[in-house]
């Protein structure tokens, strides 16, 4: 697989954005509702410097707490070889899976783990829930890393049931710049999803058309990476559907939007995209612009 570097890539100008891109990992939890696939939806802190009030999916940076060697032996389904495989890089690549999970854990109380005895944490024991509440806010807070609590609680992390779905790239000139790898994941049973009310303040699970039609409507806000994903995701009929399309996905094509202004407003460019070869899409409704 080519490598993508998108601190090379270069503006109209020809010169390099100067913006650091920092590594980052999102995963959608999904599960199977009355009306369809439904996602764990997350809203942003109101007075957040970067996109704040938007809905979005549990995700931040890699830290590096995601590696190290005292996470060996924690994780089951998927090696760091075959991750790095998948996302093309020569090493570290499941730091990308354990920075999902955290970030699921630290935000919605959603931990994709399981138990010395192979079977899903569940926080249904009061007792349970008590105890992981507390490492929540420990790992949040970053007074312990996530590999020590799974030290503790003999826990193996779920990175083979989550799996690569696709790859997004702040566009050029944004004050901040992410090259974020997107996962989904079969949501976790005997969890209930609650957000931590500091980064995010609302919690929602809706179907990818009601979360398009709240969008359309002004209910909510969803920036284009989010919108465009719920578009892909309202092709699939269940949760299983989803899962099965991104494990047996290929090569991942590297999305990097482009704004620019073509005299009727702001237009979204996606250089090399295959499903519409205009690659031109309204800025506001994240729709294909076709004339």
């Amino acid at each position: 697989m080519s490598q993508f570097n998108p601190n090379t890539v270069a503006n109209d100008a020809g010169e390099a954005d100067a913006v650091e891109v920092r590594d980052a990992a999102t995963v959608m939890l999904l599960r199977d509702g009355v009306d369809g696939v439904e996602v764990c939806m997350l809203q942003r802190n109101l007075n957040s410097d970067f996109i704040g009030g938007a809905y979005v999916f549990p995700g931040g940076g890699v830290d590096p707490q995601d590696a190290g060697e005292d996470l060996d032996g924690m994780f089951v389904g998927r090696s760091d070889k075959e991750a790095s495989r998948q996302l093309g890089v020569e090493r570290g690549g499941l730091a990308f899976w354990v920075a999902a999970i955290r970030e699921s854990f630290e935000e919605a109380g959603l931990l994709l783990a399981e138990t010395s005895a192979g079977e899903r944490i569940s926080f249904s024991d009061p007792e349970v829930a008590a105890r992981f509440e507390v490492h929540r806010s420990d790992v949040d807070s970053g007074r312990r890393r996530l590999a020590e609590i799974c030290l503790e609680e003999q826990l193996r992390l779920e990175v083979g049931n989550i799996h690569y779905f696709s790859r997004w790239v702040t566009p050029l000139g944004a004050p901040r710049r992410y090259d974020t790898r997107f996962f989904v994941a079969a949501a976790p049973e005997g969890q209930v999803a609650l957000h931590d009310d500091a980064e995010v303040i609302a919690t929602r699970w809706l179907t990818p058309e009601a979360a398009l039609a709240d969008n359309e409507a002004g209910r909510i806000t969803m920036i284009f990476p989010t919108i465009r994903t719920m578009i892909a995701l309202a092709r699939f009929d269940s949760a299983a559907q989803v899962l099965e399309h991104a494990a047996a996905q290929g090569a991942i094509t590297p999305m990097l939007p482009m704004m620019k202004d073509f005299g009727g407003g702001l237009r979204i460019v996606l250089p090399g995209d295959e499903e519409h070869p205009s690659g031109i899409y309204d800025a506001m409704t994240a729709q294909p612009v076709t004339d």
